[in-house]
Parts: C-alpha cells; structure tokens; sequence
C-alpha cells in the first residue's frame, strides 16, 4: 500500500522517519528503479519514500514551454508502487516554496517537517533557490543533523546515462520501444475521456477521446495500444495521436483510441494507454472514404502486432 501525502506540513507522526529518495521522477524509468533499489539496501528494514514535486518545477519556471511531462501524479504513484515505494511526499511547487534556500530545504522539509532519516539523490542533484544546493551541501546539511545520505552513480548503458530527457526524444523520434525499454515498462498517457465528434463511430471504429493536456506529445501518428480500464482490465486496440488533418477541425492535438471488440460507455472515465509500437506517421487522406480504408488496414496492423 502506497500513501501519497500532497504537502510537507501536518505530517502524521507514523509517516515521520522515512527514507527519501529525492527528484522529479518524471516518467519513473530505470535509473529511478536503481536509485530506490540502493536507498533500500542501505536501509532494508525502513520504509521506502520518494520526495518529489508537482508540479515539476519546470512548469513553474518555463510556462510557455510545450508539455514535455512523460508521467503525471497518479501514474507516476503507481510506478513508484510497483518499486515497492510505501510514502510519496508530493510537495506543492509554488513560487513560494521556490524561495526556499538550500539549508532551508533540509532543515524545515527533510529535518523537521518529515523528520527523514536516510536521503539518496543522483550526483547531479540540485535544490534550493537557484538551485543553490548540490550535493556537497547536501551532504553538509545532513550531517549536520544525523541524517544519512547515499549520493548514486547514474545508472548508464551504451547510450549513455538513463534519463527522463533520453525517454522524451525516443518518443519525439517516434521509438515508444525504445522509451519502453528505458522506462521498464511501455509508456503510457492517463486521462478522461471525453465525448468528441463521433465522427470515429460514423467511421465504423468508436475511439475513446483522450486529451493529453500535460503530457508530452509524441510523434504524431498511429499506434498499437493497450489500454487499462478503471477495473484494471488490459484491452488492446488502435490509436491515432495528431490534428486529425483530413478532417482539418482541431488546432489541438487529441489521443484517439479504439479499443478492439469492446463494447460499453467509456465516457468520463479514467484509461491509461500505452504506446507500443508507431505503425504508420500521420498523413492526410482524399476523403473520408480512404480515411477509412486506411484506418481498417491501420487495425489490422494493430492486432498482428499485438498478436489478438
């Protein structure tokens, strides 16, 4: 069981003490699964934690930038689940907590507010206004006040150190197989669905309509898709990323995703889908009727790819 606590202050006393792992976890991908396996073996009888922060602090600092986040909130808790991670302390990043100096940080949040009692962080670990804190000063403050910390080599392959940003080029290029290799697990985008044109049912192909809001968007194109229902049921299906160009009524970039055989009301509810493989770049077609024709091949693909 994972508790996530969205703020730092009224901690309850049983949920003091904890070990921290300290980042943005933004995708929860491999390197983060090998940081929390080190923090656990230095202190396998305490209860796992992760501080991070929401939003990610880039958001507050580059608002204009286009949404690049790989995972949010609840996604990114599961995750951090499946690593065996018991407490997630998501702290509120406003502009306020963003004056925060370095010492500030470890005395009031990590000393006296979580009362933690062990820290892990990467080596290229900032923190504070500024970023005024590395982990020399880290290291400092936590001595300091009989905290432990384990500062962890990046995890690297032939590419190079595991990294958040790798994972978002993959998906920019169009490799959601290489993202999921990376991420451990296929990359996923969780939203509500959302009643759109009905054009997809008029087609002959019903899509559940997602927006990705936050998330980064990948290539434009179709994929092979999984989906998992609010009961936890895994659906494969076909989806569409893009401005849907053929039809030409959105500036907007929507996820489109027609789960295979299903039948039921989708609306409102909560679908995680998982990217697996690009089968073909967007295109515009001449017409709805060879829109169709293609979206028939485009399912067709789907299911040998995903073998239903």
């Amino acid at each position: 069981m994972t508790t996530r606590y969205t703020g730092w202050t009224d901690i309850p006393d049983e949920a003091r003490g904890t070990i921290l792992a300290l980042g943005n976890f933004d995708g929860v991908h491999r390197g983060h699964a090998h940081l929390l396996r080190t923090l656990h073996a230095a202190r396998p009888s305490a209860t796992l934690g992760v501080l991070t922060f929401e939003p990610h602090p880039r958001e507050l600092f580059r608002p204009d930038d286009a949404p690049f986040r790989l995972s949010l909130s609840d996604e990114r808790q599961d995750a951090l689940a499946a690593l065996g991670v018991g407490r997630i302390f998501e702290i509120p990043f406003d502009r306020a907590f963003s004056l925060l100096t370095a010492r500030r940080f470890v005395q009031e949040v990590l000393h006296e507010a979580l009362g933690a009692t062990h820290l892990a962080c990467g080596a290229d670990f900032a923190y504070g206004h500024r970023r005024g804190g590395d982990v020399a000063t880290l290291a400092a403050h936590a001595e300091a006040l009989g905290i432990g910390l384990t500062v962890v080599p990046a995890l690297t392959d032939a590419g190079g150190p595991y990294s958040s940003t790798r994972i978002r080029r993959a998906l920019l290029d169009g490799y959601p197989e290489r993202a999921g290799e990376e991420l451990g697990r296929p990359w996923a985008v969780r939203g509500v669905v959302r009643h759109g044109d009905k054009r997809g049912r008029l087609l002959g192909f019903p899509t559940a309509n997602i927006q990705l809001g936050r998330h980064l968007e990948p290539a434009r194109g179709v994929y092979a898709v999984t989906v998992r229902l609010p009961d936890g049921g895994l659906w494969p299906g076909v989806a569409n990323i893009g401005r849907r160009p053929t039809v030409n009524d959105t500036l907007e970039s929507r996820l489109e995703v027609n789960l295979f055989d299903f039948d039921g009301d989708l609306y409102g509810q909560v679908l995680s889908v998982s990217l697996h493989t690009l089968l073909r770049a967007e295109q515009k077609f001449d017409g709805l009727d060879a829109l169709k024709a293609q979206i028939t091949l485009d399912a067709k693909s789907a299911r040998a790819y995903l073998k239903t």
